[in-house]
């Protein structure tokens, strides 16, 4: 993408609002592109988000609408399409806002973004090859043993149960990222998340129960397992970040 030649803080309304034009128009050609190849893998695609099915042999995939297997085909084109297009609509972001920011502030988003983007593909991992396998036996044959039956899922409800799945587990793996920002905004103290784990605790069972997908105890803990170790690693980053303001501070003072 063209870099602005003006600084940001120069540019007139209109000059944002057409570079603002442009991050949606590439980014949707990039979605556009992408959704017509993620056509051509959609099947692959689907065959691998159902891994954790195919080990229960109990199980079976139906369709209940002569439409549903066109419309899971192109809910998962589009999906990977926004996976193929993620670096180009990231950069074309990236482009639009970097000009805007001062440097120090440039600084922290240099670090943020990308382990934004760590722990959230960190989430999606832990909650497909960790979670999933247990959750959906548990989930499946929690009531078999009152009355017979075999289960059947059919494609469209499992594939947005999982895509619910596992973006609700990237979004909270981002707690750590929440609480650093705080931090070092001076919003929050380390000391001041020590000191209420307890609370803390209460209230990360209390969002595993809001936004977990699924009912069952299993997944909820499964999900309030992670946010408390990574409750606990923040608090640590947390002295780290402060000790690090110290030295500055002590620097400067000598300075």
């Amino acid at each position: 993408m063209r870099r602005r030649k003006k600084p940001d803080a120069e540019m007139p309304l209109l000059d944002h609002l057409k570079e603002l034009r442009k991050v949606f128009i590439v980014s949707a050609y990039a979605i556009a592109f992408g959704t017509v190849i993620g056509w051509f893998l959609s099947d692959y695609a689907y065959s691998f988000l159902a891994e954790p099915m195919k080990g229960i042999h109990e199980v079976s995939f139906i369709t209940t609408t002569p439409l549903e297997p066109i419309l899971v085909k192109l809910k998962i084109s589009v999906v990977v399409g926004l996976v193929i297009a993620s670096p180009i609509v990231v950069w074309q972001i990236w482009s639009f806002i970097l000009p805007a920011l001062k440097q120090n502030e440039k600084k922290y988003v240099y670090i943020i973004v990308p382990w934004s983007v760590l722990l959230f593909l960190g989430g999606i991992a832990f909650a497909f090859f960790m979670v999933l396998p247990v959750g959906l036996k548990f989930l499946l044959f929690a009531g078999g043993e009152a009355v017979e039956s075999t289960p059947f899922v059919t494609k469209s409800s499992y594939l947005n149960f999982i895509l619910v799945f596992m973006v609700s587990f990237g979004l909270v793996f981002q707690l750590p990222i929440v609480l650093l920002l705080l931090v070092k905004l001076g919003y929050l103290s380390p000391k001041t998340l020590a000191k209420h784990r307890r609370w803390a605790f209460f209230f990360i069972i209390v969002i595993a129960v809001l936004i977990s997908p699924t009912p069952d105890l299993v997944t909820q803990f499964l999900m309030a397992g992670p946010m408390y170790l990574l409750y606990e690693v923040s608090i640590w980053l947390g002295f780290l970040i402060e000790r690090g303001k110290r030295r500055k501070l002590a620097r400067e003072g000598e300075g």
